[in-house]
């Protein structure tokens, strides 16, 4: 079964499950107020692995509680932003399935970041809740 939300499947990584993720931080009253005074875009680097047999990069502009704009980076594409996220695919499965914590993932290096580390940390409840947002519109994989 694969979850729909706003009329997309939400299938991690695919661009319709980005695309779900985009209108799922617009339109949660919850992220809204958590992530109020968060700015910063980041970039998802989903290693291939398990069933991914290429690498996937998604690019997100996160801007005061609403995700300003969303997308997959094409092979090769370079891209700024303020922090990189990067892990094999297993790893973001097991930590969009809740095998493993946020915070214990960044912290172990189960999922990498470049990027200023003290300012996630002073933003703890701001990833938790993006984190939850990621959880609820996804339930398959590719």
């Amino acid at each position: 079964m694969e979850l729909e939300f706003g009329g997309r499947v939400a299938k991690f990584p695919q661009l319709e499950w980005l695309i779900a993720l985009k209108d799922k931080l617009n339109t949660d009253e919850n992220y809204a107020q958590i992530a109020r005074n968060w700015e910063g875009d980041m970039i998802f680097l989903i290693e291939k692995g398990g069933s991914l047999t290429q690498t996937v990069s998604f690019y997100l502009d996160l801007w005061h509680g609403k995700c300003r704009d969303a997308y997959l980076l094409a092979e090769g594409q370079e891209a700024k932003a303020v922090f990189t996220l990067k892990a094999p695919y297993d790893n973001y499965v097991r930590l969009l399935k809740g095998e493993i914590d946020p915070m214990q993932a960044l912290l172990t290096r189960k999922i990498g970041v470049s990027g200023n580390m003290v300012v996630l940390m002073r933003n703890v409840p701001t990833v938790l809740d993006f984190v939850r947002c990621c959880r609820e519109i996804t339930d398959n994989y590719s």
